[in-house]
């Protein structure tokens, strides 16, 4: 099973029906028999990253909502009902917290799902729970028993560079684990219309069909990633690869773990990118950032004073480069949370707290 949207597939691949270790802390490449190796890190590295099988059922005729209807059924009586087969998918995922046995993985991966198995590196096989699943950022969070796991340590996705080494870790079409290298091709991609809340990193690391939720780290041993998506003409890898940032992992562990799903605040404002044109005409400077170019009424925008043709420039003194970014930043801060807009009007800056609303 996989999905395509506007040329992007969601690597989802198809199956034929100790003691907790230390993160890892390996450093760059090493030299071992005269031959430069990332080996010592991914020996730390793979026990944290799990294949995974979900079982599902296929949606029966009933769900057809022609079939519920009295009219309907008034003149074509019962349709016998064909008995749905039952589905085994494959994907990946990644354990970040051992002590809870907290397992991540995409929300495509499980969605739907009757069942959830997750298989570690030494073939134990565990049946895993799933604490909540938030489809806009395409994140999970499951939970299996906790004993003698291996966790993935987080890096900071905030501090990566294009042109960082990245690895990619999987279970490409049900293969087994698997482990291919990259770099950093770009950072920030959005429009791609996989996911609600998009801010990729991309890779040019082989991500195929069941790759998806698997680690994409770099040669420290940190998560800096989770694998999602490839642009795939012919639904197979062709150097084009997506991942979550672990900056919205993290966000969205949070709220799953304290609610099990996410509760997004709003500002209340339309927004759209900050261009040459628009800088001049706004007497700004620079060609980052977020113009505001409209506040609802008794929103907490406008109640904070927030003012149609301001330029967001930072959020919680994180820079803000687009609409897309504000857009991110706001729609992962939950319900009630204050924070401090930094902000561009008529040249002078300026700094605002906001208390978002749902």
């Amino acid at each position: 099973m996989k999905r395509t949207i506007a040329g992007v597939v969601a690597v989802l691949g198809l199956l034929a029906a100790g003691p907790a270790a230390m993160p890892a802390t390996a450093a760059l490449p090493a030299t071992a028999n005269g031959t430069t190796t990332i080996a010592p890190m991914l020996d730390q590295v793979t026990p944290a990253v799990v294949n995974i099988a979900v079982l599902s059922r296929a949606p029966q005729a009933a769900d057809n909502p022609l079939l519920r209807d009295p009219f309907f059924r008034r003149f074509f009586g019962d349709i016998p009902q064909a008995q749905a087969k039952p589905q085994v998918s494959a994907g990946s995922g990644v354990i970040v917290d051992a002590a809870r046995g907290y397992v991540i993985t995409n929300h495509h991966v499980i969605a739907n799902a009757q069942e959830i198995a997750v298989t570690l590196k030494d073939r134990r096989r565990l049946r895993a729970k799933l604490i909540g699943s938030d489809e806009a950022t395409d994140v999970a969070l499951l939970q299996i028993p906790a004993e003698r796991l291996t966790a993935l340590p987080m890096g900071d996705s905030d501090r990566l560079r294009v042109g960082d080494f990245v690895v990619a870790i999987g279970n490409p079409f049900g293969l087994g684990q698997t482990v291919t290298s990259g770099i950093v091709s770009a950072l920030g991609r959005s429009g791609l219309k996989v996911e609600g809340y998009e801010d990729f990193i991309q890779t040019d690391a082989s991500i195929n069909p069941g790759n998806s939720g698997g680690a994409l780290v770099n040669f420290n041993g940190e998560l800096i990633g989770m694998n999602t998506a490839i642009i795939g003409p012919a639904g197979g890898s062709v150097g084009i690869g997506f991942a979550v940032p672990t900056g919205i992992i993290r966000a969205v562990i949070e709220q799953l773990t304290e609610h099990g799903a996410v509760r997004r605040g709003r500002l209340g404002v339309a927004i759209q990118d900050l261009t040459p044109d628009l800088a001049d005409s706004l007497n700004v400077s620079g060609d980052q950032g977020a113009v505001i170019a409209k506040v609802e009424a008794g929103s907490p925008a406008d109640r904070a004073g927030i003012k149609t043709g301001d330029v967001v420039v930072a959020v919680d003194g994180r820079p803000i480069h687009s609409g897309t970014d504000l857009r991110n930043r706001i729609g992962l801060v939950r319900t009630g949370t204050p924070v401090q807009i930094t902000l561009l009007r008529a040249g002078q800056e300026r700094s605002i707290t906001v208390r978002t609303a749902k």
